[in-house]
């Protein structure tokens, strides 16, 4: 079984809606807007390209990242290689730009999941991580929370009234701008 990891950039308050500046969000840019850059905080970026086997999105983020990271190709090399999935119900076809294969659920997720082969890593798609997280499919968070509380937007969890989900914390860092790193694995029940 391939491990689904959900990376972000979250608030204190758990939101991670635009965190780079992306239109609609009153708050866009928060990550970069009034915290101070620290190379190292973003280590674990480079990190996941490197590790990851796929890339999963929703929809949105697909469409916002496809027309952007497929021009890329020094920052995101890793991103750029590796077999890419949209999860989306209404998305015709892929972006001929960033190719990717279309699934239509969360069950497609799961199937997907289930096979062999390297990490699949989930970036940004808020609803989807969320759906991903309900489901149970969700094996490990990669989560750079900063020191900002923005009261209303998207959240990296729904609110949805389910059992407990406890988490080991395997790898956890401050760095000098208050950004904290925190790797978290979801345990299993026994």
């Amino acid at each position: 079984m391939r491990t689904l990891i959900v990376t972000a950039f979250v608030s204190l308050d758990g939101v991670m809606e635009g965190p780079g500046g992306e239109p609609g969000y009153r708050n866009s840019g928060w990550t970069f807007q009034d915290v101070e850059f620290v190379e190292e905080a973003y280590e674990i970026k480079g990190r996941e390209q490197e590790e990851a086997g796929a890339l999963l999105l929703g929809r949105r983020s697909y469409e916002a990242f496809a027309p952007v990271w497929s021009t890329m190709t020094a920052e995101f090399p890793g991103y750029n290689a590796m077999p890419r999935y949209v999860v989306s119900t209404t998305l015709a076809s892929d972006d001929p730009r960033w190719p990717a294969t279309v699934l239509r659920s969360v069950d497609d997720v799961a199937a997907l999941r289930a096979g062999e082969g390297d990490p699949i890593i989930v970036h940004g798609s808020a609803t989807l991580g969320a759906a991903l997280a309900d489901a149970g499919l969700v094996d490990r968070y990669h989560l750079l929370q900063f020191p900002v509380l923005l009261g209303a937007g998207k959240r990296l969890w729904s609110d949805t009234d389910r059992d407990q989900t406890s988490l080991e914390v395997v790898e956890a860092e401050t760095y000098r701008n208050g950004v904290t790193k925190i790797v978290a694995d979801v345990k299993r029940p026994a």
